[in-house]
């Protein structure tokens, strides 16, 4: 993929950044930054003075330039849109920076680093594709997020808007209202390619999760290889359930057969995944990153300092400080959260049996209405409570002030992963467990489960889409009504691509498989053909969330991941309170019960023991199933075993070089 061409040229000598030149006229756009139309102009000299500013001033020393030049401007609307992109030795020397792993001659992956290029594979002096654009971008993104205030008080022109030491520029810049976004270009001949590979013709076929990866980075590429890993691997579970519900099979043996094999099966596939997961990103060099590579991420605050891992300079914050705000603000806001969310719940069901009462003591056409109130209510409450949580979540774990950009995500997961799970299963186990109603059960669970999966799809795909091609279709008659004697082709091209909707990350789409294998797993032996449903959505689900990727949202800056992160966790949580679920529920069938007519005793006390040892099976396995394949282990020893022998003879190095000063001053003391 030629993409990237670049006037300048790799020399034999070495290169530092102090000798790059950030004033070419004329280099390939990568990222766009738009600001607010009534900015001022000493505003704009100040960002672009300190974009192209050496590093060693505390610039980013990139590449900067409006979108339309002065002539261009008194001619074509002028949007304020900016373009930034880099020298090829300028990414280099990032990719550097940022601690990019890439595959050396000898096979092995090793951390690039610019003075050794040529031990890697596929670098050559001339060549301009050795970096993809996704990295390429990550590189910039990295560089402005990373441009932080020295001596500025605020921002020139307005006054308001102040700073301090170790502020995030860019950060200030957006949240002032400066800067209205900043978002990487699409490469219209590279993601041509893309989808001619991956959703423009409906075939069953596996994905180009490398090719993926190469455009959209390692954490897209992730979860498009874990959607598709994971409807395989729910194909065994549909092909098994289908005889249990079409024959209507009411013994409770052949359901225990069912639910212990969909505990053995969420325990294998998560295991399997893991392994595999090891093998993508191992060959991605996501796998070898180090973490202490990863930056502050932009909303990070504290006092500026050198950190006393890398030896950089950067915000510093008290550890400690975070501890007290996560365990005496953060965790008993979420806990109280949880707390209103089952009042409401309960409420609700109490309002549900009030309104099914008044109905039976004075049958009506109001009261028949009634009926519905109490749900339409309950819903219309979740989705606020759902809006208000997030909003709360997401302002919480800022405050907390995370260092690492994972952190951070990890955090707001967890707190908002456990808020839907109570809002989306907290009724189907008070049905299960409380009502005792499992024709009730089925049903919800049925309805909850197609429901929220036609909605997905015409909700996140659909409706978007069809909306951008209206807008797409404005703008193109819009910029052809111009005219001009000038290429509008990156001006329509940025013009489009600007008003595209932002993708805001992985999460709504992990925490829909994660609903997804909720319901598959948890209650599985009341309703088998769940399996089945969340196959037939999943074929649909990669090729709508593909086309939402390309054509609706905007491109998104490319993030290195090692693993699906705490979804990981969240899935193993699932499979474990499956097992309760599913054993708790056989134990109350009507035929189970039969077999203890009088000693109920005798029966919590088998099902609470086949429960542990349907535990202790999970555990065994996901123990017996090493997370990393045997080559991959053994690869990642050598690495480690290399880096300590670098480290041992760069010590070696040093003494000598302390004795050899020690003699040199011996020398001349002697007469």
């Amino acid at each position: 993929m030629a993409w990237l061409k670049f006037p300048v040229s790799l020399p034999k000598m070495r290169v530092t950044l102090s000798s790059l030149d950030t004033c070419e006229s004329s280099f390939t756009p990568l990222v766009v930054i738009e600001l607010a139309q009534d900015v001022k102009e000493e505003t704009k000299e100040w960002l672009k003075s300190r974009i192209i500013a050496k590093k060693k001033d505390g610039g980013a020393q990139l590449l900067f330039r409006p979108l339309l030049n002065k002539y261009e401007k008194e001619t074509i609307e002028n949007q304020n849109l900016y373009l930034v992109g880099a020298s090829n030795i300028r990414l280099l020397l990032g990719a550097e920076a940022v601690g990019l792993v890439k595959e050396c001659t000898d096979a092995a992956m090793r951390a690039f680093t610019y003075g050794t290029r040529h031990n890697f594979k596929g670098f050559h002096d001339n060549n301009d594709d050795f970096l993809t654009m996704a990295e390429c971008q990550f590189i910039i993104k990295h560089e402005l997020e990373n441009l932080r205030a020295k001596d500025e008080k605020m921002i020139p022109g307005y006054p308001q808007a102040k700073l301090y030491p170790g502020k995030s520029l860019m950060r200030r810049l957006l949240t002032s209202g400066i800067v209205t976004q900043v978002f990487p270009l699409h490469d219209t001949e590279a993601l041509k390619k893309l989808e001619d590979t991956w959703y423009t013709r409906f075939a069953l076929k596996y994905q180009p999760i490398d090719s993926i990866r190469g455009y959209f980075g390692e954490t897209i590429a992730l979860y498009f290889g874990f959607l598709e890993y994971f409807t395989f691997a729910l194909i065994p579970m549909a092909i098994i359930g289908l005889p249990y519900y079409l024959f209507v099979w009411e013994d409770y043996d052949k359901y225990v057969i069912f639910a212990s094999f969909n505990l053995i099966w969420s325990t294998v596939i998560l295991e399997v995944w893991k392994r595999g997961c090891a093998n993508m990103t191992y060959r991605w060099g996501t796998l070898v990153m180090k973490r202490q590579f990863e930056e502050p991420r932009p909303g990070f605050h504290g006092v500026l300092g050198i950190n006393s891992v890398t030896g950089r300079e950067e915000p510093l914050y008290s550890s400690y400080k975070r501890q007290l705000r996560i365990y005496l603000v953060s965790l008993p806001f979420v806990c109280l959260c949880l707390y209103f969310s089952l009042y409401v719940m309960m409420i609700y069901f109490d309002l549900e049996v009030w309104a099914l009462g008044l109905h039976e003591d004075n049958e009506s056409v109001w009261t028949g209405l009634l009926l519905y109130m109490p749900s339409i209510v309950y819903a219309i409450v979740i989705e606020v409570m759902n809006r208000l949580y997030r909003y709360a979540a997401e302002f919480l774990t800022s405050w907390e002030n995370h260092r690492l950009e994972s952190a951070y995500q990890n955090h707001l997961i967890l707190k908002v992963l456990v808020f839907n799970f109570l809002n989306c299963f907290a009724s189907l186990f008070y049905i299960a467990f409380v009502l005792k109603d499992m024709k009730l059960l089925r049903q919800s669970l049925a309805t909850l489960l197609i429901t929220s999966q036609i909605l997905n799809q015409v909700v996140e795909s659909l409706l978007p889409y069809w909306l951008q091609r209206k807008y797409f279709l404005k703008v193109k008659r819009k910029v052809q009504a111009l005219k001009v004697d000038i290429d509008t082709t990156l001006y329509e091209k940025v013009l489009l691509e600007k008003e595209m909707g932002t993708y805001l990350g992985t999460f709504d789409d992990y925490l829909e498989l994660f609903l997804q294998f909720g319901y598959v797993s948890l209650f599985s032996c009341v309703y088998p053909l769940a399996a089945t449903f969340a196959v037939l959505n999943n074929f649909t689900e990669v090729n709508s969330d593909a086309l939402k990727m390309c054509r609706v949202f905007k491109r998104p800056f490319a993030e290195p991941s090692a693993s699906i992160g705490v979804w990981q966790l969240a899935f193993e949580t699932m499979s474990v309170i499956s097992v309760v679920t599913n054993c708790a529920l056989i134990g109350m069938s009507p035929q189970v019960n039969a077999v203890f007519p009088e000693s109920k005793t005798d029966l919590v006390l088998i099902v609470v023991a086949v429960e542990h040892a349907l535990l202790a099976l999970k555990f065994i396995l996901a123990f017996a199933i090493p997370d990393k394949p045997r080559h991959i282990q053994m690869k990642l020893a050598r690495l480690e075993f290399e880096s300590l022998e670098a480290l041992k003879q760069q010590q070696m190095k040093m003494v000598a070089e302390n004795l050899k000063e020690e003699s040199q001053e011996d020398g001349k003391k002697a007469p």
